[in-house]
């Protein structure tokens, strides 16, 4: 992924120093595109590291945040999470890996990885301010919403899955006598 952000970002300034030699419009469409798309890549890996910085996967799964609503149940009913969120890609598989982790330590890596992607559907709005000098106010709008509510889906994806693993914990501590 980091090769693709350097890729990305480096097409960015080629294909912005090429339209200021040339003055070809498609170029400087291009070069915002790339731009554009360098943002949503740095951000989220950028994101995502702070968060392994200053958390390292520990969060207090109690946090009424991380609790589940009533109303949620339904949503996701609604919205068949059960049948598509095995479909979604994960960026580092290990850390919900039960082979390697303790059920509380992947509740506390999925309570994490909802802020992240919390966070992520917050600054996804940012290439938005971008149209003050380059325009095109609606596709920054479309394209930042579209990047936003990708990253809301791996929420809903964490806080179901959250649910079955704190069952699951309290199975095993009840089965433990603990």
């Amino acid at each position: 992924m980091i090769y693709i952000a350097v890729i990305v970002l480096l097409l960015t300034v080629v294909l912005s120093l090429v339209y200021e030699s040339n003055r070809i419009v498609i170029l400087f469409s291009l070069a915002i595109t790339m731009g554009t798309i360098a943002y949503h890549i740095w951000m989220r890996l950028l994101v995502g590291l702070a968060f392994d910085s200053l958390m390292c996967n520990k969060a207090d799964i109690s946090n009424r945040w991380y609790q589940i609503r009533t109303w949620e149940k339904k949503l996701y009913k609604t919205l068949g999470v059960k049948k598509w969120k095995t479909k979604m890609p994960t960026f580092v598989p290990d850390y919900f890996s039960h082979n390697t982790h303790s059920w509380d330590e992947i509740a506390q890596a999925m309570c994490q990885s909802e802020l992240v992607h919390e966070v992520i559907v917050i600054l996804s709005f940012v290439p938005i301010i971008t149209s003050i000098w380059f325009g095109a106010l609606p596709v920054f709008i479309i394209t930042s919403t579209l990047a936003a509510l990708f990253d809301l889906i791996f929420v809903i994806i964490q806080r179901y899955n959250r649910t079955k693993i704190i069952m699951l914990m309290r199975r095993q501590r009840n089965e433990r006598g603990i």
